[in-house]
């Protein structure tokens, strides 16, 4: 069995090859787009290997669906290979090579040091902005994230080449990062969702030194794109993993950094209440992409931001803002400030602060069927459903609507009003009018009508 090497170092006196025979990763479950590319490389004279979160799925009996390839080939000359190939990227110049729907992604091995060339910058605060300095496989390894992902499958002889203890972290379930921690994350903040996220995927722990810079630099997160922190909160969230994924962003300080509205908000709610709906909806969302069935981004977020809504709402009400005001003034405040990390697309923003304005009118129960033909009714009435698991004040209106959504092309009676003990009150008598247009008088206790016979 192949011992473990120091992940901080790199190099050929660090290599341990895995025979076939020692590993489970076989050519049946690799994607055959995958596989032609490997073979035209080395077919050209090109070491080409299956990398990164493919070779660690399938090291762990999972089935990657996306197929990522290294090589000592340029883009460039990968291009010159297939006729299906297009370049992308600026940050990182990478190769894609088409298949109808599936598209193999073709990196040529990162040098770990500057060249000259002006192809490596890197920002004032170590953040690198563009790494197009090419290397060897040995210093491709060093630049990758953790020692999980920096593992390469040979299509030569089927092995596994590992420079940097990877394989025995996947043995003993643990995630590393590569190198000192706090350099790696200051060249990309992003580092520290990823750590989370893995981490929930794979059930794996964060290794100590890994994890504890964590909290003091995810204020760096402020510094990447809105657009990429709205995909990275989709893999977040809609993987299948996202009540573990909430949890470790809690445990290790990153949710202030990303959602920081909600934060606050669960901070100040002392009975919890916001924060079990949160994690009741997660749970849902989760057994729902097990299911293969779709979550809609717009749901995901005015769930991940409803606590921030009802603080919003709440201090807007206090300034004796009327109701429907209140909520509209909240609905865009908590959007606009979202905006500020999170680039949210509005077609996802629309629908979210829709079900948020909706919650007011299940209490109403009026004009029940153009309320059912609303069409965000169905998420909004989900919603809604959601709220009980945070309270219990709701049940009413849940059991009420979940009777209407039985029958719902019946007229449903109005409320019956209540007395002071709960009961249904008596019929109130409607008052008379006289042909004149006074209202008749009230015939006395015992007396008889004014038409009577």
């Amino acid at each position: 069995m192949p011992t473990q090497t120091d992940p901080t170092r790199a190099g050929a006196r660090d290599l341990q090859v895995i025979p076939r025979e020692a590993h489970p990763i076989s050519r049946r479950d690799i994607s055959p787009n995958a596989l032609r590319v490997l073979y035209r490389l080395r077919d050209a004279g090109f070491g080409a290997y299956l990398v990164g979160g493919a070779v660690r799925d399938l090291l762990l009996g999972g089935h990657p669906k996306d197929f990522d390839v290294a090589t000592d080939a340029t883009p460039e000359q990968v291009r010159g290979l297939f006729r299906n190939c297009r370049l992308i990227g600026r940050r990182f110049r990478l190769a894609h090579v088409v298949f109808g729907r599936e598209i193999v992604e073709v990196a040529t091995f990162r040098a770990s040091s500057d060249d000259g060339s002006g192809e490596r910058e890197m920002h004032e605060g170590g953040r690198l902005l563009r790494d197009n300095v090419y290397g060897t496989i040995e210093e491709d390894a060093v630049r990758r994230d953790f020692t999980a992902n920096a593992l390469y499958y040979a299509i030569e002889d089927f092995s596994v080449r590992d420079y940097v203890g990877g394989f025995a972290d996947i043995q003993a379930r643990v995630l590393r990062l590569i190198g000192d921690p706090e350099r790696r994350y200051r060249e990309d903040p992003v580092r520290m969702l990823r750590a989370v996220r893995l981490a929930a995927k794979l059930g794996f722990t964060i290794d100590p030194p890994t994890a504890e810079p964590i909290p003091q630099l995810a204020p760096l997160l402020r510094e990447v794109s809105s657009a990429r922190l709205f995909d990275e909160s989709l893999k977040l969230f809609l993987s299948g993993h996202a009540v573990a994924s909430f949890e470790g962003l809690e445990r290790h300080g990153l949710l202030p950094a990303l959602l920081p509205e909600t934060a606050a908000a669960m901070r100040a709610n002392r009975s919890g209440a916001l924060r079990r709906m949160v994690l009741a909806g997660l749970r849902d969302t989760d057994a729902r992409v097990a299911a293969d069935e779709p979550v809609s981004p717009g749901f995901l977020f005015a769930l991940l931001l409803w606590p921030a809504y009802c603080r919003a709402l709440m201090q807007l009400q206090a300034q004796g803002m009327h109701t429907a005001e209140a909520q509209r003034r909240a609905a865009d405040r908590v959007t606009v400030h979202l905006l500020e990390t999170i680039a949210l697309p509005r077609r996802f923003s629309l629908p979210m602060q829709e079900i948020w304005l909706l919650q007011s009118r299940f209490s109403q129960r009026k004009r029940v069927g153009r309320f059912l033909a609303h069409p965000r009714f169905r998420a909004a009435y989900d919603f809604l459903v959601l709220r009980q698991a945070a309270s219990d004040e709701h049940a009413e209106d849940v059991a009420f609507w979940a009777e209407v959504l039985k029958h719902p092309h019946e007229p449903v009676p109005p409320p019956l009003p209540l007395d002071e003990d709960g009961e249904p009150a008596p019929p109130r008598r409607r008052r008379r009018r006289r042909r004149g247009g006074a209202p008749a008088e009230a015939p006395a206790a015992g007396a008889p009508a004014a038409d009577a016979e």
